[in-house]
C-alpha cells in the first residue's frame, strides 16, 4: 500500500507517520507539508510544498496511490473565521479533489473533530466548517472515511506543536489511563487513531463517519 500524509508534524500526523513506518504493509509514505518532519526512514519520501491550495507543480509525483491520510489542521481559537475556513475547508478540499482526480476510488482519510456539524446549519462555526469539509469530500469519487475524535491520550513520544496543548496534556496525562479504563469509547491512543487508519485503508470501515468508539474498535 501506497500512501501519502498530510500533517505528519502535527500530534495525530506524528502518529500516523509512525503506526505507517512500523507497518510491514505499507510500502511507501509520501509527506506533503510547507516542513520536514526530521524523520528518516527508507519508506519516507517527503515534498516540502509551501502553497496548500495549489498542486498544479507537483501533480506528477501524487498519482500511483492508493490512500491519503488528512491530519493538516488548525484550532480555530483566535482566528479570523474566514482565514479558519480558508485553512480548514479550502486546503482540504484542494487536495481531496486533486487526488480524487489523480487516483480516484483512493481511500481518503479525513480528521475532523468530535461534535462536527454535519447539518452546516448549527450555533458553532468551527463545527459547522468541519461538517462542510466532510460533506463536500464524501461527494467525491473516492473511499472516505471521517475521522471524529475526542480526547486523545498522546503515546510513543508523539506530542503536539501547540504549547498550551503540550502543557495541557502533561497535566492530564496521569488521568487519562483511568479516563480510558472508565470511559472506553472517550477516550483514544494516538497509536490507536494511527493504527486505524490503515486499517481503513486496508480493509475499509463499517461506516463513513467513525467517533472516537468507532475508531477505537478498527485500531485494535
Amino acid at each position: 500500500m501506497r500512501v501519502i500524509l498530510f500533517g505528519a508534524s502535527g500530534m495525530i500526523g506524528q502518529a500516523v507517520l509512525r503506526e505507517c513506518l512500523r507497518d510491514a504493509g505499507v510500502e511507501r509514505v509520501l509527506s506533503i507539508g510547507r516542513g520536514k518532519t526530521g524523520v528518516t526512514d527508507p519508506k519516507l519520501e517527503e515534498i516540502v510544498h509551501s502553497d496548500l491550495w495549489q498542486y498544479g507543480a507537483i501533480e506528477q509525483r501524487l498519482a500511483g496511490y492508493d490512500a491519503c491520510f488528512f491530519c493538516l489542521g488548525v484550532s480555530s481559537g483566535g482566528m479570523p473565521p474566514e482565514e479558519y475556513e480558508k485553512i480548514t475547508y479550502g486546503i482540504t478540499l484542494a487536495a481531496a479533489e486533486t487526488l480524487a482526480r489523480l487516483n480516484p476510488g483512493m481511500t481518503f482519510v479525513y480528521v475532523s473533530g468530535a461534535g462536527t456539524d454535519s447539518s452546516e446549519i448549527g450555533r458553532v462555526r468551527w463545527a459547522r466548517v468541519k461538517g462542510r469539509t466532510e460533506n463536500a469530500i464524501l461527494r467525491l469519487p473516492l473511499r472516505a472515511y471521517m475521522f471524529r475524535p475526542g480526547v486523545i491520550q498522546p503515546l510513543d513520544g508523539v506530542q503536539s506543536r501547540t504549547p498550551s496543548y503540550r502543557l495541557l496534556y502533561s497535566i492530564t496525562a496521569p488521568m487519562l489511563p483511568l479516563l480510558r479504563w472508565m470511559f472506553p469509547n472517550a477516550v483514544i491512543t494516538t497509536r490507536q487513531i494511527g493504527r486505524a487508519m490503515i486499517a481503513a485503508a486496508r480493509n475499509g470501515a463499517p461506516k463513513h463517519v467513525l467517533e472516537s468508539g468507532d475508531i477505537r474498535k478498527l485500531g485494535r
